[in-house]
């Protein structure tokens, strides 16, 4: 008998489905950096990753801290009297001296204004863990979220493909400065209603990805409102936290149930080391949640995805010494808001303006006056000349489900200084080369015209 490969009728319908969201040019300008990445000197023509949201600024910090406190790793002369006590199996609670370090973190970086309490701490392999499990625990397959957009690519297959959640745009346009309103969620609410979708909650990025914007008080007020009524439960993913450089300062969503009435049980917050700490691929995850069931269940569901134990202790003894995140969070708040500030000039040099962020690790581009046509077939069009042409992973808003033709993320944070210069002189040429096309086309058309 003859087996074939790619016979899916052996496989799961998970597996032989096209549902983990790779069909995005999200993802396809990865691909595109993959085969042919760029290296100054190996492969300076090569594409430049700017899709990728991530702080690689602050490392000589942190390696610092790692030569001068030896004992927290495990793998030093000075540490390596705890190997025994951290390589055996650990509890799927986490190390309570991680819990009690997460939880003194994630207060400081809300500005002390609010208390988290260690127990409530659930861990997960990354915030893309932690925002499945909640998935798992909030909804059954066919139930929706509603999700403001544009929103962050990767959300469709974190929340939806193992899951079977459903996710719902609710549609946020410039004209109101990408703004979530009641109104908008009252509409997509009342359609999914009509659709006889069953409506379990509301999932939001504060800070926003791709936006880098901030909800006032007002706003997250309103949301408070609306799933309390509603009786759905509110998903904060609150990963970039620490990363805004200027006021208005971050309002965390654990700030606001202190100050009005409403029911606890929906409210779970999303928090992870990826962005504030610039530690992604340590996988540190964490579901914070005010409802004990969730909790509860969290904790089974976490054995699927738990943080080591070697990472837990490196990680509670640093977040621990609280003169070293002072100062971290100080100095790569600085060095990324300078960069910010050099990319966006370089930007406004060549006339492309941004949305105004908060979060300097990236920005949301306006290319509409470089559009052939108003349309996202003319967008998808430009992305295409951007990534084979410019060489530049940017990436469309048409996969961060954007109502409006023409916005792109950039991200300059996870390149040095030499390298961000050589994109931005990339991008100078390919303004400079359309405008120069759009002049001669314009003067073919008057000169028929006279």
């Amino acid at each position: 008998m003859e087996f074939k490969s790619g016979n899916t009728q052996l496989l799961s319908k998970l597996a032989s489905s096209d549902q983990h969201g790779e069909n995005s040019p999200y993802f396809d300008g990865w691909k595109a950096y993959d085969n042919d990445p760029f290296h100054p000197t190996q492969n300076p023509n090569g594409v430049i990753q700017m899709g990728l949201a991530e702080n690689q600024l602050s490392f000589d910090l942190i390696e610092e801290w790692i030569k001068k406190n030896p004992r927290a790793s495990i793998c030093t002369l000075e540490g390596v009297n705890a190997f025994k006590d951290i390589s055996i199996f650990q509890d799927y609670h986490g190390l309570p001296e991680f819990r009690n370090a997460v939880a003194k973190f994630m207060e400081k970086v809300r500005g002390g204004r609010v208390t988290f309490v260690p127990d409530r701490i659930v861990m997960a392999g990354g915030a893309t863990g932690a925002n499945e499990l909640l998935m798992f625990c909030l909804a059954d397959p066919g139930d929706a979220f509603l999700v403001p957009s544009p929103y962050y690519p990767a959300f469709d297959r974190d929340l939806s493909w193992r899951t079977g959640v459903k996710l719902l745009p609710v549609a946020c346009k410039s004209s109101n400065n990408f703004k979530i309103t009641v109104q908008a969620l009252e509409e997509a609410y009342k359609n999914a209603k009509k659709a006889n979708i069953k409506v379990k909650g509301l999932i939001m990025a504060n800070p926003s990805n791709p936006l880098g914007t901030t909800m006032d008080k007002d706003t997250l007020r309103s949301l408070v409102t609306f799933i309390n009524e509603k009786e759905i439960h509110l998903v904060c993913d609150e990963i970039y936290a620490a990363t805004i450089f200027r006021a208005p300062n971050f309002v965390s969503i654990s700030e606001i149930i202190e100050e009005m009435q409403c029911n606890r049980d929906l409210i779970h917050i999303v928090y992870s080391l990826s962005k504030d700490m610039g530690l992604p691929g340590f996988r540190v995850g964490i579901v914070y949640s005010y409802n004990d069931t969730v909790v509860n269940c969290g904790r089974k569901m976490s054995s699927f995805g738990l943080v080591s134990s070697q990472t837990q202790h490196l990680l509670a003894a640093m977040l621990a010494d609280e003169e070293f995140v002072e100062m971290f969070l100080a100095e790569s708040s600085r060095r990324l808001g300078n960069r910010h500030k050099i990319f966006t000039r370089g930007l406004e040099e060549v006339g492309i303006k941004c949305y105004l962020s908060l979060r300097p690790e990236k920005t949301w581009m306006d290319l509409r006056p470089l559009l052939s046509e108003p349309t996202f077939e003319g967008e998808m069009a430009l992305w295409r000349v951007i990534i084979n042409d410019v060489k530049l992973n940017v990436s469309p808003g048409l996969s961060f489900h954007c109502v409006e033709p023409g916005w792109f993320r950039v991200c300059f944070a996870n390149m040095d200084d030499e390298t961000t210069e050589i994109a931005l002189q990339r991008i100078r040429t390919f303004v400079g080369e359309r405008k120069e096309i759009d002049t001669q086309e314009k003067n073919k058309r008057y000169k028929k015209i006279c």
